[in-house]
């Protein structure tokens, strides 16, 4: 055999594209979910790069807050007004016997805490749920949802080695509801949000879904004349949705649009540490900050 000939057999030898695949001498084992768990344990991914919105609370936003919502308060402040219940607690005839506040509710009253550097109004968590009526009939309606919502926060449960993540979790009814809902009954899906992720949401919301809708106001607040004294006003959760043509914007969606069956509208809520009478007007200034536009009726 000549050199050339040599030589074209060897190479052919190198560049064999199919080779015997090793043996597998240990599979992996199966959680109670029937997935594989790797043999790396304790894997924890941490943050891949710097995160532009929460360093622009850290160093503009959080100082901004502060003085706009700072309640300077003199002298030491007034002890809480005793609440007075309708009947006596001690009274046997009226012990197990429905007890409200004298005044009603007091739940729109709760004061709020003394303002300081500690306690200035920050994101929480942002939490997106929606609703699938055909779900009621077939639980497989809900996988589209499911895979949107995991491509769009890139949230799995026990992602990254972070006990604290949930991923995607199932709502279930909790009563009956003309005969259609049923307690324990698959309805919709909904995930929570928090830390990097939750400012890589906002951002993209912010950046690439809310400009692109049509004839987006911004998030309606109600008529000045309301009152803020309701348990909605002192909750500090600020809350809009999202039509279902919005999903196909986000650019998770977008590049794979056709391989969901339809496009889901979603309610997103972003929860603040904000409490007590005034708390969704801080919680207001805290999303606004965050180029989400607010409009009037």
């Amino acid at each position: 055999m000549s050199t050339a000939a040599v030589r074209v057999s060897h190479s052919a030898q190198a560049v064999r594209p199919f080779r015997k695949p090793p043996k597998v001498r240990k599979f992996l084992k199966r959680d109670e979910n029937g997935l594989p768990v790797p043999h790396v344990r304790n894997l924890i991914v941490r943050d891949i790069h710097p995160c532009r919105l929460m360093d622009h609370y850290h160093t503009t936003l959080q100082d901004n807050l502060m003085y706009m919502t700072y309640n300077h308060e003199s002298g030491t402040p007034p002890s809480p007004r005793q609440i007075r219940l309708t009947y006596d607690p001690n009274d046997p005839y009226t012990k197990n016997r429905y007890n409200p506040p004298v005044g009603g509710s007091q739940a729109g009253k709760k004061p709020a805490p003394p303002t300081t550097s500690e306690n200035v109004v920050r994101l929480e968590k942002i939490v997106i749920h929606s609703m699938v009526k055909e779900a009621i009939t077939n639980r497989s309606n809900l996988l589209g949802l499911i895979a949107a919502f995991r491509a769009m926060s890139g949230e799995t449960e026990g992602g990254g080695g972070r006990p604290s993540s949930d991923g995607v979790q199932i709502v279930k009814g909790k009563k009956n509801v003309g005969g259609w809902m049923r307690p324990g009954l698959p309805v919709g899906a909904k995930v929570e949000l928090k830390g990097p992720k939750m400012y890589d949401f906002l951002s993209t919301l912010v950046e690439f879904v809310l400009p692109r809708i049509r004839e987006f106001p911004g998030i309606v607040m109600p008529p000045a004349s309301s009152t803020m004294k309701s348990p909605s006003g002192v909750a500090g959760v600020v809350s809009f949705g999202l039509p279902p043509e919005a999903m196909g914007y986000f650019p998770q969606i977008e590049v794979n649009l056709d391989s969901y069956p339809k496009s889901y509208g979603m309610h997103i809520h972003f929860v603040t540490n904000a409490v007590g009478i005034g708390a969704q007007n801080r919680a207001r200034a805290l999303v606004s900050g965050f180029q989400i536009p607010f409009a009037r009726k």
